[in-house]
């Protein structure tokens, strides 16, 4: 049988770069083929609106290489969140690395310009294409935090082949917040028949609540608002049950 351990880090990070390679292999778990962290892990965002273009690294940089010297180390694949210096020196790119069993990046297309935040203002959007790597019989497909409320990049992440989104966040906090995080999280699960992977910091600041949900919404593990390390086993036949029972995919018109 085809399956996929993963391990969802809810973990926050700091503003001391050092320190938050330091807790990469602190906290990255023995046992599991997919290790997730959360979005910006390299160096947290800071005060709202503060310039982080000082704390962009290359993907050959320090943080990107510790990453792969984890994954190895566990033989496993790590994805975590860094910023990597754009085409603008002042606005970097907000970029999901992944080092070990895979190789890839995804810079976020989606930046955080809502519920009074302007995210643009200081990071780039990647480009509009899905980033899709194979790992262990399974298509994982790559999408951050906000990328979540728009339903258009997780189908195009499937129609690339994904069977699994990865989610790393950093959920501001707030009024329906989780329950909006929660909705979304199940809705892309349901929507595209696949599973998701979603792992946010944990709070006050962030809202926490890493899970794993399956291909018919349901949720197979979830965290409160502390920080925690929760692991799942994502099992392809129970995809393949879930694509015949709701064949959506198949059935759609547009």
């Amino acid at each position: 049988m085809v399956s996929l351990r993963v391990a969802l880090v809810q973990e926050a990070s700091g503003l001391e770069p050092e320190a938050n390679r330091a807790s990469l292999d602190r906290l990255a778990p023995s046992g599991s083929d997919l290790v997730v962290f959360p979005e910006a892990f390299a160096r947290d965002f800071g005060e709202a609106g503060s310039d982080i273009s000082a704390y962009a690294e290359p993907l050959d940089g320090p943080f990107a290489t510790e990453v792969g010297r984890v994954a190895q180390d566990r033989g496993a694949t790590v994805v975590a969140g860094m910023f990597e210096p754009g085409d603008e020196p002042a606005r970097p790119f907000n970029t999901l690395v992944v080092r070990g069993g895979a190789t890839a990046s995804y810079r976020k297309i989606h930046l955080y310009d809502s519920f009074g935040y302007r995210e643009s203002d200081r990071l780039s959007a990647g480009p509009i294409a899905p980033v899709v790597f194979d790992l262990h019989g399974f298509g994982v497909g790559l999408m951050t935090c906000y990328d979540l409320r728009f339903p258009e990049l997780a189908r195009a992440l499937v129609d690339a082949g994904a069977e699994v989104l990865v989610v790393p966040s950093a959920w501001v906090a707030g009024p329906h917040k989780v329950d909006h995080w929660r909705t979304l999280v199940r809705a892309r699960a349901i929507e595209n028949t696949a599973f998701v992977v979603a792992v946010g910091q944990p709070g006050p600041r962030y809202s926490g609540h890493s899970l794993v949900v399956d291909p018919l919404g349901e949720v197979l593990v979830e965290a409160d608002e502390d920080a925690a390390v929760l692991t799942a086993v994502l099992e392809h036949p129970v995809l393949e049950r879930a694509r015949r029972t709701n064949p959506s995919l198949t059935n759609r018109r547009l």
